[in-house]
């Protein structure tokens, strides 16, 4: 028998299904969820009518932005008492990465809730989460009365999963996007397995190569030299010998070291026919404390070495050699990490290992954190059988009930006066 009680002044309600009661943003949480904003034809208008419905409980304006055609960009805004200083941006993205039904142990579109708590999905962890956190968090602020002095904007992105080039990547070059007059965002990150939570400043740069691998065709049965193969198999060989492997006798992480991993191959027509052609491309990523532009070179010098005629060209490439600041002294980080050490949180800071829509951000020059509150949490980003537990979900509604206020409540900076 399933029933309701009052639960906050905005009229939201406990669901009781047995002796077991859910917590409301657990359940607006698990409805999400269910939304299939999937690549490759993410439901972005179920998105869009869902985030409508979230500011008009939280009594906020919406403004869409289309960034692209069918590409659009939701914004709701809480004003601050002091509109004239820079804002906070509470940044997540609507979209999710495609799944194999047959790996999960449930529907991963039905936000199956287990015996242990654990709620299964795609974006539970990556990063719907954090979206419902967000909105929950203001919904907690605003029924007890706070406000702040600098306005927070939550933004709602598509296409993050797929690079971002119809999302943040167009968004940040609009006059929409400037206009929020940011000064400082907060973003994705990851779970972490351990009782501590990671704190991701800068990211690796991704590279996506092809390398394109000309040769002598011929007769699968004759002595054929000089071919695209023997190429192929020298470019991958180089690259694969220059992978700097993780060092366990050294404090690394994955963040802090290149990564090269060959993910397609393309050439041939038949078993007895030598291909005139073959394309090899890799995945790397890169850290932004490296010289890119001395990576790049060597790449130059490896295909030069595989032999004749032998290019590259990039289906992605970032240059982003950009950092927030994590010394005390900056006042955007003081708050951010005083807040944690005042929630007895232990803070990690890394390097982020693959790409999130941080990275066009810091490319305009502002400071962005990567950060998502998953303590206890094996990481299953992009994984089969992705769940987040209901009470460390429910725990990081608490952090960004406490973080959101330090943040919008800043002291003026230098040239805010």
């Amino acid at each position: 028998i399933l029933q309701h009680r009052l639960f906050s002044p905005a009229h939201r309600f406990y669901i009781q299904d047995g002796p077991r009661t859910e917590d409301p943003s657990v359940t607006l949480f698990r409805e999400y969820l269910r939304l299939k904003t999937v690549h490759p034809e993410p439901d972005y208008d179920a998105a869009l009518r869902f985030l409508e419905r979230m500011a008009e409980e939280l009594g906020l304006p919406i403004k869409k932005v289309e960034v692209c055609p069918g590409r659009v960009v939701a914004i709701i805004t809480w004003v601050g008492s002091r509109p004239e200083l820079k804002s906070v941006v509470l940044n997540s993205h609507t979209d999710v990465v495609p799944v194999y039904e047959e790996h999960w142990k449930y529907d991963p579109f039905a936000a199956v809730k287990d015996a242990d708590g654990n709620i299964y999905g795609r974006g539970s962890q990556d990063m719907k989460c954090v979206t419902i956190q967000y909105i929950e968090a203001i919904r907690r602020l605003k029924a007890a009365g706070k406000r702040f002095s600098r306005t927070i904007h939550l933004t709602f992105v598509p296409d993050e999963e797929v690079g971002g080039h119809k999302g943040m990547e167009t968004f940040v070059k609009l006059p929409e996007f400037h206009k929020l007059n940011i000064g400082f965002a907060l973003d994705e990150g990851l779970a972490n397995p351990t009782n501590a939570y990671t704190v991701f400043y800068g990211e690796r740069n991704p590279w996506w190569i092809t390398v394109h691998c000309p040769g002598s065709p011929g007769h699968g049965s004759r002595f054929v030299e000089n071919t695209a193969a023997e190429k192929l198999v020298s470019v991958n060989k180089t690259l694969n010998n220059f992978l700097k492997m993780l060092n366990t006798s050294e404090c690394f992480t994955l963040g802090d070291v290149t990564t090269v991993n060959m993910t397609m191959v393309k050439g041939g027509v038949a078993y007895n026919v030598v291909p005139a052609e073959m394309d090899v491309s890799f995945d790397l990523r890169i850290p932004p404390t490296d010289n890119l532009q001395e990576f790049e070179e060597k790449i130059k010098a490896w295909c030069k070495e595989a032999g004749e005629d032998v290019t590259y060209d990039f289906a992605q490439k970032h240059m982003d050699q950009n950092f927030t600041c994590t010394e005390e002294s900056d006042p955007w980080w003081h708050a951010f990490s005083s807040t944690c050490k005042a929630m007895n949180m232990t803070v990690k800071k890394e390097i982020f290992p693959a790409a999130t829509d941080s990275r066009f951000i810091r490319e305009e020059g502002l400071p962005a954190i990567g950060f998502s509150p998953m303590n206890l949490t094996p990481i299953l980003l992009h994984d089969h059988n992705e769940y987040l537990n209901e009470q460390v979900f429910l725990r990081g509604i608490q952090v960004y009930e406490r973080l959101v206020p330090a943040l919008a409540s800043v002291p003026p900076l230098s040239g805010e006066e």
